[in-house]
């Protein structure tokens, strides 16, 4: 899985339910390749504390995807 190319509307985007989007509008729009390519580095944080989503932390290999989309320049 670690060679495999990583993308936001592939692999990132479809990671965000309503529900997250809804709660975190008044930051930034989670369906919104810009806005989570400018806030990646926040929301790789909140994700790795187990702060994001607000209803529970997201399971490891989640985190770990979303690190490597990071790591990879945050492709499209």
């Amino acid at each position: 899985m670690s060679d495999e190319a990583v993308s936001y509307e592939n692999d990132i985007r479809p990671l965000f339910r309503d529900k997250d989007r809804e709660r975190m509008e008044f930051a930034f729009d989670l369906w919104s390749y810009e806005s989570v390519k400018e806030n990646a580095d926040l929301i790789l944080e909140r994700l790795s504390e187990g702060d994001m989503p607000c209803d529970g932390a997201w399971p490891e290999e989640q985190v770990a995807l979303f690190r490597r989309w990071v790591e990879a320049g945050t492709p499209a």
